[in-house]
């Protein structure tokens, strides 16, 4: 029987979840606080842990923190409300396994724990463009094992331009834009178009690597190097051998594993920890972030000589709200592939939904996309999607921005909850701007910018 760690400071809604969970054959421990999870994961080994973001002494990332800092690679799945979309973002950037909101439907929190525990394996990477039906979205037919979408809107085309023009060559790639917005899957489609499309495309977060171990990660150890190091491994430079090596979020890379990087890539030559002879390596690499690093170099944070280095080509991956001529094509893509997941019928979505779809910002991009379209075809069924089957946030900001002149109040709407998230954050970290800025998905110097913008004292 699977052991669940269930962390969630409401009493009664963690009763219901446990009840739940065991009624379906789960072996569920509750706690009630971050300290409370951390002691549980100290005296046993679980599963899966399920942890609310918002807890008395701190947040579910804490919870993260710990697992990616112990290794202990142990899904976690973050209960969170659809206003911290972004963080929820975030935290699965950072290596959770998937996150659900409040309120949260039995039959979702059911299909998201099986998945954790069960780690399907990915689709093929097939590239291809939905037709338009006659209904008010597409046809989902043949569209469950696409992986990659090109879209149909101009600034895709010119996004799919580059990334076809910078394919053949070995140049480094430098990958650019927010959390949500497909930068590993516009790293695997230059891959997939490069000469390397027959060796190994190696990912690696660099937001979970430890400072401790990130050497050992990226570059190898032989035996003994360390306390721990009780045979030789082998790194990922190795492992991405006649390949691509794509270093997601690399601006989390600590100064001194940023110096010996930047040496792999000049020399292309690496040395494990604790070796005493250097290894010949052929990777290309492809780079991706959310952060700027040119102001991170300017105040010592990254180098720049590294962010040249690797800057060879730049390619910016689109946020949705930029491509709104493609959101319905994903829709269609995601509509499919949830159908096939969750063995559901559903032809499209209605008019209203289609409307609400087009009218909001998406703050989470393609992930918040997937997300909704996911729980919205579990809770439809078959037929049609509406507006009941999709979270009650999603319309109310479309009421919002269509009173007087929707222009005016998409903006005022926009920075009175970026405001209000700010001060949250703030609180939350205690008013640590660094920490907060890692949490807003923002630079230090665009979070002094809002700071100042929002009167918010700090």
């Amino acid at each position: 029987m699977n052991k669940i760690l269930l962390i969630e400071d409401d009493l009664t809604y963690s009763k219901i979840i446990k009840n739940f969970l065991e009624k379906n054959n789960y072996a569920v421990h509750q706690a009630y606080s971050v300290s409370d999870g951390l002691s549980a994961l100290s005296q046993g080994a679980y599963d899966l842990i399920i942890t609310d973001y918002r807890l008395p002494d701190g947040t579910g990332m804490d919870i993260l923190e710990r697992t990616i800092k112990q290794q202990t690679n142990v899904p976690i799945i973050l209960i969170t409300n659809h206003s911290d979309i972004r963080t929820a973002v975030k935290f699965m950037k950072l290596g959770a396994y998937e996150y659900i909101t409040k309120p949260i439907q039995p039959d979702e929190l059911l299909l998201t724990v099986n998945s954790a525990l069960s780690q399907p394996t990915k689709g093929t990477n097939k590239v291809e463009n939905p037709e338009e039906s006659d209904s008010a979205g597409f046809s989902p037919s043949n569209l469950a094992n696409v992986e990659y979408f090109v879209g149909k809107s101009q600034l895709s085309k010119t996004l799919e331009s580059h990334v076809e023009l910078v394919a053949p060559t070995d140049m480094s790639v430098f990958v650019f834009g927010e959390s949500g917005t497909g930068k590993e899957f516009i790293s695997k489609r230059i891959h997939e178009l490069s000469g390397r499309k027959h060796g190994p495309f190696v990912a690696v977060d660099c937001g979970s690597l430890s400072k401790e171990l990130a050497g050992s990660e990226l570059f190898g150890h032989v035996k003994g190097a360390f306390t721990g190091a009780i045979d030789n491994k082998k790194g990922h430079f190795e492992s991405a051998e006649g390949g691509t090596l794509f270093l997601d979020e690399i601006g989390n890379l600590s100064y001194e594993i940023q110096i010996k990087l930047l040496r792999a890539i000049q020399e292309r030559k690496i040395r494990k920890i604790g070796g005493n002879k250097d290894i010949s390596v052929d990777v290309r690499i492809i780079a991706a972030t959310n952060d700027d690093l040119l102001d991170s170099s300017r105040i010592g944070h990254f180098r720049e000589d590294l962010y040249h280095r690797l800057n060879e080509f730049s390619i910016k991956a689109l946020p949705l709200r930029e491509r709104q001529e493609d959101l319905l094509y994903f829709a269609a893509l995601f509509l499919a592939k949830s159908n096939e997941l969750l063995s559901k019928n559903v032809a499209g979505f209605s008019k209203e939904v289609v409307h609400i779809f087009k009218t909001y910002s998406w703050p989470g991009n393609l992930r918040e996309l997937k997300n909704i379209i996911k729980r919205a075809v579990l809770l439809t069924g078959e037929g049609f999607v509406q507006p009941s089957a999709i979270p009650e946030e999603l319309a109310q900001q479309e009421m919002v921005e269509t009173e007087g002149d929707s222009t005016i109040g998409l903006k005022q709407s926009f920075e009175e909850k970026e405001k209000a998230l700010i001060e949250k954050v703030l609180i939350e970290t205690k008013f640590n701007k660094s920490k907060a800025a890692k949490i807003l998905n923002m630079d230090r110097k665009t979070l002094y910018n809002k700071l100042d913008k929002y009167q918010i004292a700090y």
